[in-house]
C-alpha cells in the first residue's frame, strides 16, 4: 500500500476475494484504488481496474489455428458463459460461407445456450448469498440448493458435450453429435424442478436490504461504457440479442411467450441480481420448450452438414455476436480465403463492464466494495482474453 502524504487519499492495489467457490474469483481481477477516510467511514475515492492480468494472446493464436481447432480454442476465455463462445463464432462462419444448419441441430444449439446460462446465474446467486449467507440458516440452505441445482444441470451438459465447462459441441454447419435417448427428458424434468428454486432466489434477493443502493449504475453511463448483458438490463437499457437480433430458434420462443425480456431501473447490485434470477426461470422454461422439440428419437435427423476436409471461408469480413450470460460477446473475422482466419477480433462483455465499475465505484463504501465488484460478473479471462 502507497499512502499520500497529505492523508487525504490512500492508493492502494486490491484484488477481489469472495471466496473459493465464487465465479468472479478463478483468476485475479485487481483494481487501483484511491480511499478517502478510515474505518466504517473509509470511501472509495477513485477506482480503476487492472486489465488482463491473465492476457495469452488468443487473438493471435487464432491466426494458427484452422476454424475446427479454433472453435476449441474460442470458450476458453470467459468460462462460464463457454458454449456460447463457440456459438458465436460458428454462426460467423456460417454466415460468410452461407451454410444452413440443421433445424435439430439448431435446437440442440438453443437448448444448450440456455442450460449454459442457467448454470452460469446459478453459479452466480448461490455463491453470492453464500458471501451473504454468515451464519444465517435460510441464505445458507439456499445455497445449497443452488449448488445442488447447478450440479443437476451440468451433468447435464456433460452427458451431451462430454465436458463440465467447456463443451467443445458446436462444429461449422450444426453439432458434433446428437443428444443421448433420455437426454431431452432428463432436461425437461430437471428444468422444471428447478422452477421453484428460482422464485424462492427472486424473493430473497428482493428483501436483501444489504444489495440496496451498492454501485448504482446509471442507464447513460451503461450505454457511453458499452455495457451489456443483465448488468445493462438492470439499469433500464432493453437491449438483448435474443429479441433485438435473434438468432437460433430465439424468435420463436418469443413469439410463443416462453422467452420474455427480463429489465430493472435501480441499477444496483440488487437489480442486477434480481434480473439473474428471473433470466434463470426464463431460461428454464425456455429449456422446457427446448425438450419438447427434441423429443423424436435421436438420429432420425441429421444434426451437422458434410464439410471438406479443408474448411475455408470465402474471402471478406464478418461480424457475429451472440447474447451470452454475462453479456454480448462479438467476433469480427477476417478471411482472405485460407482455411485459417486472417484476423479474429474479439468483443467481450467483461471488459466493458470493468471499464464502466471505474465510474460506478467511486463513493462506494469499502465494506461495500466486494458485492459492488461480484455484481458487475467479470470473469478474469474474458476481461483480459
Amino acid at each position: 500500500m502507497q499512502i499520500d502524504n497529505s492523508g487525504q487519499i490512500r492508493t492502494l492495489s486490491w484484488t477481489l476475494d469472495a471466496g473459493s467457490q465464487h465465479p468472479a474469483v478463478h483468476g485475479p481481477i485487481q483494481w487501483q484504488l484511491g480511499i478517502q477516510g478510515d474505518g466504517e467511514d473509509a470511501v472509495i475515492a477513485t477506482a480503476e481496474p487492472l486489465v488482463a492480468p491473465l492476457h495469452r494472446g488468443v487473438e493471435k493464436l487464432f491466426e494458427s489455428r484452422d476454424y475446427r481447432q479454433a472453435l476449441m480454442l474460442a470458450d476458453r476465455h470467459d468460462w462460464h458463459s463457454a458454449f456460447g463462445s463457440e456459438l458465436g463464432l460458428a454462426l460467423t462462419i456460417e454466415a460468410m460461407s452461407g451454410m444452413t444448419v440443421p433445424q435439430r441441430a439448431t435446437w440442440i444449439r438453443t437448448a444448450m445456450a440456455e442450460l449454459n446460462r442457467a448454470i452460469h446465474h446459478l453459479r452466480w446467486l448461490g455463491e453470492t448469498i453464500g458471501e451473504l449467507a454468515d451464519d444465517h440458516s435460510a441464505a445458507i440452505a439456499l445455497r445449497d440448493e443452488c449448488r445442488h441445482a447447478k450440479e443437476s444441470l451440468v451433468r447435464l451438459h456433460e452427458a451431451l458435450s462430454g465436458g463440465r465447462l467447456h463443451p467443445m459441441l458446436v462444429v461449422p454447419g450444426g453439432v458434433r453429435e446428437d443428444t443421448p435417448a433420455d437426454w431431452p427428458e432428463q432436461l425437461r424434468r430437471r428444468a422444471a424442478e428447478s422452477s421453484g428454486l428460482a422464485d424462492r432466489l427472486l424473493d430473497w434477493i428482493s428483501t436483501c436490504s444489504v444489495l440496496a443502493g451498492i454501485g448504482i449504475l446509471p442507464r447513460e453511463v451503461a450505454t457511453s461504457f458499452g455495457v451489456s448483458g443483465p448488468l445493462a438490463r438492470a439499469s433500464g437499457l432493453a437491449l438483448d440479442l435474443r429479441f433485438d437480433d435473434p438468432y437460433l430458434n430465439y424468435a420463436e420462443l418469443a413469439e410463443a411467450g416462453t422467452l420474455v425480456r427480463v429489465t430493472r431501473t435501480s441499477a444496483d447490485a440488487q437489480a442486477r441480481f434480481e434480473v439473474l434470477a428471473e433470466e434463470l426461470a426464463v431460461s428454464l422454461r425456455c429449456l422446457e420448450a427446448a425438450s419438447n422439440e427434441l423429443s423424436s428419437a435421436p438420429g432420425a435427423e441429421p444434426v451437422n452438414v458434410r464439410l471438406p476436409r479443408s474448411l475455408r471461408v470465402p474471402e471478406g469480413s464478418g461480424y457475429g455476436w451472440t447474447e451470452n450470460p454475462t453479456g454480448i460477446n462479438g467476433w469480427f473475422l477476417v478471411s482472405r480465403g485460407g482455411p485459417m482466419s486472417y484476423r479474429l477480433k474479439l468483443r467481450t462483455a467483461s471488459f466493458a463492464n470493468a471499464q464502466a465499475s471505474s465510474q460506478v465505484l467511486a463513493g462506494t463504501k469499502l465494506a461495500q466494495l466486494p458485492l459492488a465488484v461480484m455484481s458487475f460478473l467479470i470473469v478474469a479471462g474474458d476481461l483480459g482474453k
